[in-house]
């Protein structure tokens, strides 16, 4: 059943044409992904939906009853609210659905055939299953401390930072779990741990969404559809981000084949132009008419062809790792170094050397000291112990504040300060500004244009593209890839693979990570910085199956304990002779705790298996899991009992 129908929605600004009947359907548990580049319609399309927007034109069917509600850029809270306030808020009619429940099923132990009390409990379960907001304290408590806002739970929620603040806003909105969730950029202030815990939420709580996202591992591991939305049209592609990838390439071979027809149709008509007075009769007005939209469509498919190519292209090229060409000179080195932050550590005792061409990311959690390391590099403070020295080169900084840009300079001014009309780039290649620009995806008449009333996501392309005019040995980068669409990713992405000096950056967003790093530095929290030749998404796995270790050992060292515990207690002190069953169980538990323990471990890894969990599906899959474990906890317990029995007659 569809939860949301979209029929030939229109909207266009000025004679700027932003969405050109397209058709939309959402229904229950899909979660699809918005995406295509800025200022294309993405957040017009989503207001339509909540109907902060009136299209001009079109058909919108939402059922009345269906509760939509948005995560806000900037989420506004009443002055004075703590941050647990400010998520109990947004839980008020589950609670008061809990509380009838009890009420209600208070009344039934004594009234047990009360048809409408009967009833009324079967309705609140069912909301409540909906929900699954049977432990909701518990919950609050596990996304305090997901989202790292366990320290502010009684802090005024006004006083903290934006990021904070949003992530508060989502903490609320994945507890109550609207019928239908949408999300733009969920990812940003999100540290890869937070971003991986909602993840699981998401998809284990069977979301119905419709979220906004450039993070594209995020895509590929929560969407079940894609949307694009590109010059007022909307392109359907079903799955991940992969699946995208794939299904895209296969329309641009059509869009070939559909181009090379039309060529052949084109050829024949321009004939029957050509020849004849048939051509400038009244009757053949109509095919006049169609020969020259032919000629029009023909001539911008080259164009839109081009375009998909080069964006297929900048996705799929990998970067070339192998780099064995001449001595690397030393840029930065670092030995022994400490760095602390009040009584934070967050760097203890690292040694490190950066050559050149080296490519580093720095990742770790939110408030780990990424940021911090990159200050020492840019030499904006200073180590509190150590040696950490520096080589004469250059060094350009990228930041999300766009320190480098003037905004009361047009475009070309600020490419061409001594006038002319080409630009330098770092690669030593001359280029004319509006052929540089273009790579950017800025057309000719934005040339006069002032930076200052460019769009945010316009500003961050024209910060990149002055970035590459600037010559450096050193490149450095925080989170680079933030508030930026893919296509301008790839663009980044591109210019990156062909930059010849060190880059060092930080970034949350994994698939950026994999696909430019060469070395990891992992902060692991309590000062521990790690050098890694990983790619990010192995050693994000690795980390999982460590955790995973250590949470089956802690979990087997508490059944032991609880065996023990539970014997001193419980075992008569006297002998006890052991009974046929006793005997019974003793000979085949093993073999049973075995098998139990190989179907656990069958079941955690269809869990970390897209195609195994989707199969199964991951709330039935959930639970065997929570049943066999439970399984398993008896049997275990009941052997230590036998072996002790067994024990105290030899």
């Amino acid at each position: 059943m569809a939860l949301i129908d979209l029929q030939k929605i229109n909207k266009q600004y000025d004679i700027k044409v932003i969405l050109k009947d397209i058709n939309f359907t959402l229904q229950e548990k899909q979660r699809i992904a918005v995406i295509g580049q800025n200022g294309q319609g993405k957040s017009t399309f989503m207001k339509i939906i909540t109907k902060d927007i009136e299209p001009d034109s079109g058909e919108i069917a939402i059922d009345k009853s269906l509760k939509i509600e948005m995560l806000d850029q900037q989420p506004k809270f009443k002055a004075g609210v703590t941050v647990r306030d400010a998520i109990e808020e947004q839980l008020v009619d589950l609670k008061k659905a809990q509380r009838e429940y009890d009420k209600v099923s208070e009344l039934l132990a004594t009234d047990y055939e009360n048809e409408e009390l009967l009833e009324r409990q079967a309705q609140l379960t069912t909301y409540l299953d909906h929900h699954n907001a049977w432990d909701l304290d518990n919950k609050i408590q596990r996304v305090l401390l997901e989202f790292d806002l366990k320290s502010y739970e009684f802090k005024d929620v006004s006083l903290l930072s934006g990021g904070e603040q949003r992530r508060v806003g989502l903490a609320g909105l994945i507890l109550k779990k609207p019928d239908v969730l949408l999300l733009d950029e969920p990812t940003n202030h999100l540290d890869v741990y937070m971003v991986e815990f909602l993840e699981t939420i998401l998809l284990k709580e069977n979301f119905t969404l419709l979220f906004i996202s450039h993070d594209r591992y995020f895509l590929d591991n929560v969407a079940t559809n894609i949307i694009e939305i590109e010059d007022g049209t909307l392109t359907k592609y079903k799955g991940g981000y992969k699946d995208y990838l794939v299904q895209k390439e296969q329309n641009l071979i059509n869009l070939q084949k559909e181009h090379d027809n039309l060529v052949s149709k084109l050829r024949a008509e321009a004939h029957w132009m050509q020849h004849g007075v048939t051509a400038r009769r009244k009757r053949n007005v109509l095919r006049k008419d169609n020969y020259f939209e032919l000629k029009e469509k023909v001539k911008s498919n080259p164009a839109k062809i081009n375009k998909m190519q080069l964006d297929i292209q900048r996705e799929q090229k990998s970067f070339n790792n192998g780099d064995t060409q001449n001595k690397k000179k030393m840029l930065f080195e670092l030995d022994n170094v400490y760095l602390t932050l009040g009584n934070k550590p967050l760097i203890k005792d690292f040694t490190a050397r950066i050559l050149q061409k080296d490519t580093i990311a720095i990742v770790g959690p939110n408030g780990s000291g990424k940021s911090s390391i990159l200050k020492v590099f840019l030499e904006r403070i200073k180590i509190d112990k150590g040696s950490f020295k520096k080589g004469d080169f250059k060094v350009g900084y990228f930041d999300q504040h766009r320190e480098m840009i003037d905004e009361s300079k047009t475009i070309m001014h600020l490419f061409c300060p001594n006038g002319g009309d080409r630009v330098e780039l770092n690669d030593g290649r001359n280029m004319h500004v509006f052929g540089y620009l273009k790579n950017f995806l800025f057309p000719k008449e934005y040339l006069d244009k002032t930076v200052g009333v460019l769009s945010g996501g316009e500003k961050n392309r024209l910060a990149l593209a002055l970035l590459f005019t600037r010559k450096f040995d050193v490149l450095i980068m925080d989170e680079p890839t933030n508030d930026l669409d893919i296509p301008t990713i790839n663009i980044l992405e591109q210019y990156l693979a062909n930059f010849q000096g060190a880059l060092i950056f930080v970034s949350h967003d994994r698939y950026f990570v994999d696909k430019i790093a060469k070395k990891l530095y992992i902060f692991k929290g309590d000062g521990l910085l790690e050098e890694s030749y990983q790619k990010y998404s192995e050693y994000l796995e690795d980390e999982k199956d460590e955790k995973y270790v250590e949470e089956m050992e802690r979990h087997n060292t508490q059944v032991v304990s609880k065996g023990i515990e539970k014997k001193e207690q419980e075992l008569p002190k006297e002998k006890t002779k052991l009974t046929y069953n006793d005997k019974r169980d003793y000979e085949i538990l093993p073999k049973e705790i075995e098998k139990l323990e190989q179907k656990i471990e069958e079941l955690n890894t269809c869990m970390m298996n897209p195609d195994c969990y989707e199969q199964k599906g991951l709330v039935a899959l959930s639970q065997e899991l929570d049943d066999t474990n439970k399984t398993y906890e008896q049997k275990v317990e009941r052997y230590l009992e036998l072996e002790d029995l067994v024990e105290s007659f030899n």
